[in-house]
C-alpha cells in the first residue's frame, strides 16, 4: 500500500509540471521508454534497490541510458527520484504516470490474449467493439497464449469478457461432476 501512494504521488507530481511546461506528450513518451527498460532489465532494478551505490552513481546510470532520448523535464525528474531515495520504485512511478497520461487522453488498455497469432482483422474488431463499450480510445496489447487451447479473452477497464476454450471445458468439466440422476431403487 505503501508504495502504491508513493508512486502515485510522484506520477502526479510529475504529470502536473509536464502538464504546466507544455511537455505532457514528450513526458508520457519518456515514461514509457523507462518503463520498458524497467521491466527489461532486472540488473538495473538491483541496482537501483540497493542502498550501498551511490546517489551519484545512480544518477550517473540513467543519464547514460535515457540522457539522449529523454527531454530535460524527464532527466531531472529521474534525477530527483533519485535524490529522495526512490530509485527502487521508478517502475511504479512510470506505470502510475502512464496510467494517469491515459486517463488524460480518453484512452483504455485492452489485453487481448488468443491460442493464436491474432490477424489485424480480429485486432480491429476488438478495438471498435472495446471502443464502443467505453467510449474511449483503446490501446490493444495482444498475447499469445497456446495453453488456452482456442478462442480468446480480452480485458480492459477492470471487464473481462472469457471466450477460452480451456474455461468452456473446465465449466463442463464441473458441471459433469455433479450427480444430477439419483437412482431411486
Amino acid at each position: 500500500m505503501e508504495d502504491y501512494r508513493i508512486n502515485t504521488n510522484y506520477a502526479k507530481a510529475l504529470f502536473l509540471v509536464a502538464s504546466d511546461m507544455g511537455q505532457l506528450d514528450a513526458v508520457g513518451e519518456d515514461m514509457r521508454l523507462v518503463n520498458s527498460v524497467c521491466i527489461e532489465n532486472h540488473m538495473l532494478n538491483t541496482v537501483f534497490a540497493n542502498p550501498f551505490i551511490r546517489e551519484g552513481k545512480k544518477v550517473a546510470i540513467l543519464n547514460e541510458l535515457f540522457g539522449a532520448h529523454v527531454s530535460k523535464v524527464t532527466s531531472l525528474f529521474l534525477a530527483f527520484v533519485v535524490k529522495k531515495r526512490r530509485a527502487v520504485n521508478l517502475r511504479g512511478i512510470s506505470d502510475a504516470f502512464i496510467g494517469l497520461y491515459r486517463a488524460y487522453k480518453n484512452v483504455v488498455l485492452s489485453h487481448f490474449v488468443t491460442a493464436t497469432e491474432a490477424d489485424d482483422e480480429a485486432k480491429q474488431a476488438v478495438c471498435r467493439l472495446v471502443c464502443e463499450y467505453t467510449g474511449k480510445e483503446v490501446e490493444l496489447q495482444t498475447e499469445v497464449d497456446p495453453d488456452i487451447l482456442g478462442g480468446f479473452s480480452i480485458e480492459f477497464d477492470n471487464n473481462m469478457y472469457d471466450a477460452r476454450l480451456n474455461t468452456a471445458i473446465n465449466k463442463l468439466r464441473k458441471e459433469f461432476s455433479k450427480n444430477v440422476y439419483e437412482s431411486k431403487l
